[in-house]
């Protein structure tokens, strides 16, 4: 029969194991890449699709497409310059790459901010309120006109799994299927 003391060294082990394996979260300026789904309701329509989505530094590649995999649209960016390409060709560029997408597809996708927000962070570029859980998991962050609620996190690798976005009357959710850090 083991002892209290072999049974305490056991636990103690198992939580040092535990410590040890705890994923850490995707640091700001890191390349990733990520596929998911979003579901996007405005006043005026209702979508959903299947994205992929490679970010670094200094250049974007999101591609959104239907459930059934066909191209909807793909959005590029290189420094400060937003391209998006429909599924019929059209091509259309910008600066602002909220007013290019809401021209595009109808509604406003928050890309200056999403890569920080989809790696539970706020956008360190503007003023930000953040509301954490016990869990001292970010469970809110109200920025850039935005609430981002944060709903499930993926435990492996320890970053957000499905987040709700909402601003005057738009609401999109993404759910994240999975992470990778990406070369970049």
């Amino acid at each position: 029969m083991p002892s209290w003391r072999s049974a305490s060294a056991g636990l103690w082990l198992a939580l040092l194991a535990a410590c040890a394996t705890a994923p850490a979260p995707l640091p700001s300026g890191v390349s990733f890449e990520l596929t998911g789904r979003v579901a996007v309701r405005s006043d005026r329509e209702a979508a959903s699709g299947r994205l992929f989505w490679r970010h670094g530094p200094a250049f974007d590649d999101l591609i959104i497409s239907t459930p059934l995999g066909q191209g909807i649209a793909e959005i590029t960016r290189h420094a400060e310059h937003y391209t998006l390409t429909t599924a019929d060709s059209r091509r259309i560029s910008a600066t602002d790459p909220e007013a290019l997408t809401e021209q595009a597809l109808g509604w406003r996708l928050p890309l200056a901010g999403l890569p920080d927000w989809v790696r539970g962070e706020a956008y360190p570029r503007a003023a930000s309120e953040v509301r954490y859980g016990q869990d001292a998991r970010v469970q809110v962050i109200r920025q850039l006109g935005w609430m981002i609620e944060y709903l499930a996190y993926d435990e492996r690798v320890g970053l957000p799994s499905r987040l709700r976005l909402t601003r005057d009357g738009l609401d999109i959710r993404l759910t994240i299927d999975s992470w990778a850090t990406a070369p970049r």
